[in-house]
């Protein structure tokens, strides 16, 4: 599936409640409706593939963020070393759930100012996230297999983020987003390890983190 029917699935399941990552549903369409069937609404932006929002809603009021942990789900397509098993599969996942609440941390706190909790409250924005369609192109298996074992690629791989917040104290839906973000695609091939595909993974949270706070920020500007 390209990157533009991709997206187009993954918007029809962001007009549905939001499906956590072990179940999601992907469903093809050719276009997005501009309402959800809770009444978000579709807009159009620069650093996300999809966002919905609630009408007339705003983030101005929260200065504290609750991130819920946040699930994996690889891609179908995926098909992993044979040496892969579900405990590796597993590591996977929960690292890259403890990378997600630290970069996001660390980009709110540090740049944004916004406090990090785990109750609700007046001012708290609550973060629901999953990370879905997962696809390592080369997951490092050198130390699992005799021998220097080496991957050369040319993409790091690829992930979708679906997001939704919410007010924290009455659970309102305030949006819901989707973007899917790809390693590189051109350039000499590198050698992929846990380290490099970290790295990508990093960036590419890092890159949601900072739309997030900019989010906030800009609601509170006049």
């Amino acid at each position: 599936m390209n990157r533009a029917s991709h997206t187009a699935a993954i918007a029809v399941t962001l007009f549905l409640p939001l499906v956590m990552a072990s179940s999601t549903v992907v469903v093809a369409a050719d276009e997005p409706p501009d309402t959800s069937i809770d009444g978000l609404q579709l807009k159009k932006s620069k650093n996300l593939d999809l966002v919905c929002v609630k009408p007339g809603a705003t983030l101005a009021a929260y200065t504290k963020v609750w991130i819920d942990p946040v699930e994996v789900a690889f891609s179908k397509d995926w098909k992993p070393p044979r040496e892969f098993n579900e405990d590796d599969r597993e590591k996977i996942r929960t690292g890259l759930a403890e990378e997600f609440q630290k970069v996001f941390t660390k980009e709110l706190q540090e740049k944004g100012s916004y406090q990090i909790v785990s109750s609700a409250g007046p001012d708290v924005l609550r973060v629901t996230a999953g990370i879905v369609d997962l696809y390592i192109t080369a997951p490092d298996v050198s130390q699992k297999t005799a021998g220097n074992v080496k991957s050369y690629v040319i993409s790091a791989g690829s992930m979708t983020l679906v997001s939704e917040l919410r007010d924290s104290e009455t659970g309102a839906i305030l949006a819901r987003v989707a973007d899917r973000k790809s390693g590189r695609q051109s350039g000499p091939v590198q050698w992929a390890t846990s380290g490099s595909n970290a790295a990508a993974a990093r960036s590419a949270m890092g890159q949601w983190a900072r739309v997030l706070r900019e989010a906030l920020d800009g609601a509170k500007s006049p």
